[in-house]
C-alpha cells in the first residue's frame, strides 16, 4: 500500500474533522488497510463497498458522510475509475430506455417484507413532509396531502400517477378527495401489492412503462420516480406528460434533485441500489420543460429527507433481527451493511444539502388569474 493514499485520506478526513480511530460518533476507524487505496482508485463505489466487506466502522455513518460532504473533500482527489466508466457508460448508452424495468427488478422487488417493515404504514417510499408533523407516517400523510391540495384534486377527477409504488397516494387521495386513479409502476411486487390492497376504490395499477401509456387525465402526479428517467429522456418524459394532460390540468412533479447538471449516477448507488439512477438539475429540469409547461411553483424541502431517512433506519434496525432470521437466503449480513450505508449515507447527503427534494407544480398553459403556492 504507497504510504501517499494513506497520507491523502488521512489529510482530507482531518480538514473535515474526521479521525482516523478517534473516539467521536462519526470518526472512522479502519479495520483493513487496503481502505485506503481502494478509495483513491474507485472513489465512492470503493468506500462504500469497503464498508459491505467491514473494511471500515463508524458509529454514525451519517454525519461521516455529512462532513465529507459538506467539505467537498471529492474535489480534492483525481477522478477515480469506476466514475469514469460512469461517465462513458452514460454517453454511449442510454440505458433508463433500454433496461426501463431493471431498478423495479432489482430494488422495489427485493421483498415486500423489507419495505413493509422500514416504511410508513401507507408503504410511501418518498421524503416525509415534516413542517408540522413529529412521526414518520404523519409525516407521510401531510407529504400526500399537501400533493393532493397543490394539484386542487377534486371529486371526481381522473388522475395518472407515474411511478405509483406500492399505491400509497392512489388510496389517499381515493378515500380523501374521491378521485379515480391509475397507477404506474415497472416493479411486479409494487404493483401486486397495490392491487391487492385497494379495496373497492376505483384505482388500478398497471406495470406498465410511462411512454406506453395512452389516454387523457385531469390530473398528473410523480413522486420519486423521476430519478430514474435519465437526462437524455427528460424532454421525451415532459412531452409524453404534456400529452396525457387535460389543457387545463395540473402536473406535480416529486423528485430529488442536485446542484450540478450531470449526466451520470453515483457509481456505488449505481451498482447496489438505484441502477441507472440519475438526479436533474434544475437547468436540465428547466430545458426539459421549456416550450411546453408554464412553471407555477417550485417547493424544495430536500432537509426533511433527513429525518425520513433516519426513520426509515430505525424502523429497519429494529425489524433486522427478525428479517435475518426469517429470511436469510436474501437477507444476509453483507445486505445489512449495504442497506445501513444507503440510508445513512443519504441521510448524510440531505444533511449537508448537497441533495435536494423539489416539488414542481407545471400546467399546460398557465392557471386563469394565477397558481397560488401551497405550503
Amino acid at each position: 500500500m504507497p504510504a501517499s493514499s494513506k497520507a491523502l485520506i488521512q489529510d482530507l478526513l482531518k480538514s473535515a474533522d474526521v479521525e482516523i480511530g478517534g473516539n467521536r460518533p462519526w470518526d472512522l476507524k479502519v479495520n483493513d488497510d487496503r481502505l485506503y487505496d481502494r478509495v483513491v482508485s474507485y472513489g465512492t463505489l470503493g468506500f462504500g463497498e469497503a464498508y459491505m466487506d467491514g473494511w471500515w466502522e463508524a458509529e454514525a455513518i451519517d454525519e461521516l458522510i455529512f462532513r465529507i460532504l459538506k467539505h467537498d473533500l471529492r474535489s480534492n482527489m483525481r477522478m477515480d475509475l469506476a466514475t469514469v466508466v460512469s461517465v462513458a457508460r452514460s454517453r454511449l448508452l442510454n440505458l433508463q430506455r433500454r433496461r426501463a424495468f431493471e431498478v423495479g427488478e432489482k430494488h422495489y422487488d427485493i421483498g415486500n417484507e423489507l419495505y413493509s417493515a422500514m416504511l410508513d404504514k401507507r408503504m410511501v417510499y418518498s421524503c416525509g413532509y415534516w413542517k408540522d408533523a413529529e412521526s414518520l407516517d404523519a409525516a407521510q400523510e401531510a407529504k400526500l396531502d399537501l400533493i393532493c391540495r397543490k394539484a386542487g384534486l377534486q371529486e371526481g377527477m381522473r388522475i395518472l400517477d407515474i411511478g405509483s409504488g406500492w399505491g400509497g397516494f392512489l388510496r389517499f387521495a381515493a378515500e380523501r378527495y374521491g378521485i379515480t386513479g391509475v397507477g404506474l409502476t415497472v416493479s411486479k411486487e409494487q404493483a401486486e401489492y397495490a392491487n391487492a390492497n385497494r379495496g373497492n376504490l376505483p384505482i388500478e395499477t398497471q406495470l406498465k412503462d410511462y411512454l406506453a401509456m395512452d389516454g387523457k387525465f385531469d390530473r398528473i402526479i410523480s413522486i420519486g420516480m423521476f430519478e430514474h428517467v435519465g437526462v437524455k429522456n427528460y424532454r421525451a418524459y415532459m412531452q409524453k406528460v404534456f400529452d396525457l394532460l387535460s389543457p387545463d390540468g395540473l402536473f406535480v412533479l416529486h423528485t430529488i434533485g442536485g446542484g450540478l447538471s450531470q449526466t451520470y449516477g453515483d457509481p456505488w448507488a449505481d451498482k447496489y441500489i438505484f441502477p441507472n439512477g440519475m438526479l436533474p438539475s434544475p437547468r436540465q429540469l428547466g430545458e426539459a420543460i421549456e416550450g411546453l409547461f408554464v412553471m407555477e411553483d417550485w417547493h424544495n424541502f430536500g432537509a426533511y429527507y433527513d429525518p425520513t431517512l433516519m426513520a426509515w433506519l430505525k424502523n429497519f434496525e429494529a425489524a433486522w433481527p427478525r428479517l435475518s432470521a426469517e429470511h436469510g437466503e436474501k437477507y444476509d449480513e453483507r445486505f445489512h451493511r449495504m442497506w445501513r450505508y444507503y440510508l445513512t449515507s443519504f441521510a448524510g447527503a440531505f444533511r449537508a444539502r448537497v441533495l435536494q427534494l423539489w416539488q414542481v407544480v407545471l400546467s399546460p398553459s398557465g392557471v386563469p388569474g394565477g397558481y397560488v403556492s401551497i405550503r
